[in-house]
């Protein structure tokens, strides 16, 4: 296992640095060739053709990996690449637990891939312990966690879910997209596979469309990088250069971005045209004890859910102006998102209400912008909504 020798900070900073033996550059290099050369007939170097492996590529994915306190990874054209590689370890007749209230392409994603027979798919409340014997009962295979989950921002306990698992033979798989592994390790809880859309905080920019695979075991490791070669879906070396880039000042962005998030959480909160709050750093949040616990922070993703439906969403939105209308998130710019029409459209209308995703429900990504510009954006917008209480 790699990463546990050095603090976050010191492997963001140092990943790929000073390594060219070549030249002696002392930042990373970027190698856009397509193909390396043959030291001679029958003597491959360590890469010969970028699809199967690229120098720029390669440091990024080591960086996650040691980040992740895992044995190896791979580095995707996409976070739903980086899904969909997991899965390709899975064969048909094998069973999948997912989380009821999952991101809606990797819910999309799920149900095609079982709709062509390729596992069996199960949708759960992984808060709901009825649910989850049931579930396990059926003898699963893989266990797919999302924590805090995309857009609600629940909170399942990793480790006891791991060993709930592990004890009827399943492997654990998670997404640390909303939190990445400045703010938590799903690896060290117990999970085997964790996957990262890295457009996201780990690149920090917006400016590339990336995603990450890593596991806790060599052999998984490998198996990962085989297929990533087998199906084509390694990440462009230009795009993983930018990333590895973006990487460098993850721990504080993430830091600053999550204090503001706390303090818009609260404000929100207080707000009357504001029915819920959906963000694990309040106390009154369902998971906080198990956030607080499994965490080192509680990340810059939120919900709210407005006391309003209707005609009043557009007027909502329309009156923001520090806020972008826009999916993704993760970037150094505050957005935000109506996941039903958005980010969830994917999921079948019955899928959204089970998971409890209705019109009124808004998810904010907070970036570096200062907080009282962003509360005052979004306490204006509110306030022209408050006749109607």
């Amino acid at each position: 296992m790699t990463g546990t020798a050095f603090s976050d900070e010191t492997i963001l900073c140092t990943a790929g640095v000073d390594a060219d033996r070549a030249f002696g550059a002392v930042m990373p290099p970027l190698y856009l060739s397509a193909n390396f050369a043959f030291e001679g007939y029958g003597k491959p170097r360590a890469h010969d053709y970028s699809r199967s492996g690229n120098p720029t590529r390669d440091k990024l994915a080591e960086a996650i990996a040691a980040l992740e306190q895992g044995a190896g990874g791979v580095v995707t054209s996409s976070g739903l690449a980086a899904v969909d590689l997991v899965l390709a370890l899975l064969k048909p007749g094998d069973r999948v637990i997912a989380p009821h209230d999952c991101y809606g392409g990797t819910w999309r994603l799920l149900t095609a891939r079982a709709e062509r027979g390729a596992f069996e798919v199960l949708f759960v409340d992984q808060n709901d312990p009825n649910a989850l014997e049931q579930a396990f009962a059926r003898q699963p295979t893989l266990l797919w966690i999302e924590t805090p989950s995309n857009p609600l921002m629940r909170i399942v306990d990793i480790e006891a879910l791991c060993q709930r698992a592990k004890a009827c033979g399943a492997r654990v798989a998670a997404d640390n997209t909303f939190l990445s592994p400045v703010l938590q390790k799903p690896i060290s809880l117990g999970a085997d596979f964790l996957v990262h859309s890295t457009t996201k905080y780990l690149n920090g920019h917006s400016d590339v469309v990336g995603g990450a695979a890593v596991a806790a075991r060599k052999d998984d490791a490998e198996q990962l990088k085989w297929w990533a070669n087998c199906l084509g879906t390694a990440g462009a070396p230009f795009d993983s250069w930018l990333t590895l880039r973006g990487l460098r000042t993850l721990s504080v962005r993430v830091e600053r971005q999550q204090e503001t998030a706390g303090n818009i959480a609260q404000r929100l909160a207080q707000h009357p045209a504001i029915a819920k709050v959906h963000y694990p750093g309040l106390a009154s949040h369902p998971g906080h004890g198990t956030a607080a616990k499994q965490q080192r922070g509680f990340g810059a993703m939120l919900s709210f859910e407005l006391a309003i439906a209707g005609d009043e969403i557009a007027a909502f939105l329309g009156q923001l102006k520090r806020f972008i209308l826009a999916e993704s998130l993760g970037g150094f710019e505050s957005l935000i998102a109506h996941p039903a029409t958005m980010t969830h459209l994917s999921m079948s209308a019955e899928a959204r209400a089970q998971a409890g995703i209705g019109d009124g429900l808004f998810r904010l990504s907070i970036g570096l912008e200062a907080f009282e510009d962003l509360w005052s954006d979004l306490r204006a917008a509110l306030d022209c909504l408050s006749p109607i209480f």
